[in-house]
């Protein structure tokens, strides 16, 4: 019943997202900070071993009271805990008043507080961008985080839930997601820095955790746009040697929507956008670069992909169900 889950997930994320500093995220910072004091001492069997409890924990918890619930309860309560689970682990509307205020601000020609409200999205010091760069960016950055807080967290739920895993995948994703962005910006600040060991575990198995679904979300974009393109953009973008995860999914969306994207900067998250930066110019060349129009085309290619993803599980679920 991963289709009930999903549907009331989305419908709970449409209706009340989660604020910055809500409660649940703040005990998984607060628990993968005690990880790290605990545990991190430097060598390479800490960082796996911070890096199995901080991810591995949360999840093994939401899977073992799914399973209480479902052999001690019943299916809908069941049910209703992976709606839950998968309502905490979505982030639509956590990014999309970025993408929002900024659209708006370049609608109305105030090139200056778009910038400013960029910098603030991407928690970078403001600095004078051309409008073209501007958009770019923004497109960039709301389709991975799109990838990254929806079709992502869909991908592993639904694939761990048809084997009977529950919230598991869920839990598993946005955490492996989380720990790196978290490491990584605590590292920067200087407020808790970890050691090298833990941070290039996470990277690794972030980049391990994040391939099937940056590879289902490129398809995804194929389908419902220019498909022909989109699969040669992966295809010449791949041929480049040592794809990103994140280069692949920009290069899908600049075929889908025959746009121009570099991949220069996709903060806050460092590890993979030195690798899509010089590739990308390549892959892309020749095409219209980003204009204002663009963001309501990137708009509509998310929305499609989510109303393609909800049919696919409805079918599924159907087809399981009179099978």
């Amino acid at each position: 019943m991963s289709f009930i889950s999903v549907i009331l997930a989305l419908l709970l994320e449409q209706a009340r997202p989660l604020k910055r500093g809500n409660i649940i995220h703040a005990s998984m910072r607060a628990w993968v900070r005690w990880c790290t004091r605990t545990l991190d001492a430097g060598r390479p069997m800490h960082g796996w071993l911070v890096w199995g409890l901080a991810v591995g924990g949360p999840a093994l918890a939401a899977l073992a009271i799914y399973l209480l619930l479902q052999f001690l309860v019943g299916w809908p309560l069941a049910v209703l805990w992976s709606a839950l689970v998968l309502y905490a682990s979505l982030g639509f509307r956590q990014f999309s008043f970025h993408f929002t205020q900024i659209r708006d601000a370049l609608a109305e020609g105030d090139d200056a507080l778009a910038n400013r409200l960029l910098a603030d999205w991407l928690r970078t010091e403001a600095i004078d961008l051309p409008r073209t760069e501007i958009i770019g960016r923004v497109i960039e950055n709301s389709v991975l985080a799109s990838h990254r807080h929806v079709f992502a967290v869909l991908v592993w739920f639904s694939v761990l839930a048809a084997l009977g895993l529950g919230p598991l995948g869920a839990v598993l994703y946005r955490l492996a997601e989380f720990v790196v962005r978290y490491w990584q910006h605590q590292s920067e600040s200087n407020h808790q820095p970890v050691s090298v060991a833990l941070m290039f575990d996470a990277r690794k198995a972030w980049d391990v955790v994040d391939w099937l679904p940056a590879r289902a979300t490129a398809i995804s974009f194929a389908v419902v746009g220019n498909f022909e393109e989109a699969i040669d953009a992966w295809r010449r973008y791949a041929q480049q040697g040592s794809p990103s995860n994140d280069g692949l999914v920009l290069a899908a969306t600049g075929g889908a929507v025959n746009i121009a994207l570099r991949g220069t900067d996709t903060r806050p998250y460092p590890p993979t956008q030195a690798a899509a930066a010089p590739l990308l110019d390549d892959v892309l060349a020749g095409r219209p670069t980003p204009e204002l129009p663009h963001l309501a085309i990137v708009v509509g290619l998310v929305w499609r992909t989510v109303v393609m993803w909800v049919l696919l599980l409805a079918l599924l679920t159907l087809a399981r169900l009179l099978g």
